[in-house]
């Protein structure tokens, strides 16, 4: 069953991760939106989140899960990016990929049956 997460990005411009490699690069709603979009259906950020571990082949994999069907719609309200988030993976993935691509820069509002 599809969950829906209510995210805040408070302050876009400090909604950055603590790897460049990894953290967000948008500036726009939109362009927050498509980057997680991407992050949830694909396993290309984890991949290289992976990659720069000391012993990549020892990650648990079921870290990378994915949802080709996620979707992400972001949203700007006064200087806030408002991302509405609706996928099957659980919620601990949604926070990890958050984590890598916003660092500390958002906050979880929401989360009910979508």
């Amino acid at each position: 069953m599809a969950t829906r997460f209510m995210v805040s990005l408070p302050n876009p411009e400090a909604a950055r991760g603590p790897d460049p490699a990894l953290s967000f690069s948008a500036v726009s709603a939109e362009g927050f939106a498509e980057e997680l979009q991407a992050a949830l259906r694909a396993p290309a950020l984890f991949e290289r989140w992976r990659q720069m571990q000391p012993e990549p082949d020892e990650v648990n994999p079921a870290l990378g899960a994915t949802d080709a069907d996620a979707t992400v719609a972001g949203s700007q309200r006064d200087l806030r990016i408002d991302l509405d988030i609706r996928t099957d993976l659980p919620g601990d993935i949604i926070k990890q990929r958050l984590r890598w691509l916003a660092g500390s820069g958002w906050e979880l509002r929401d989360v009910r049956a979508a």
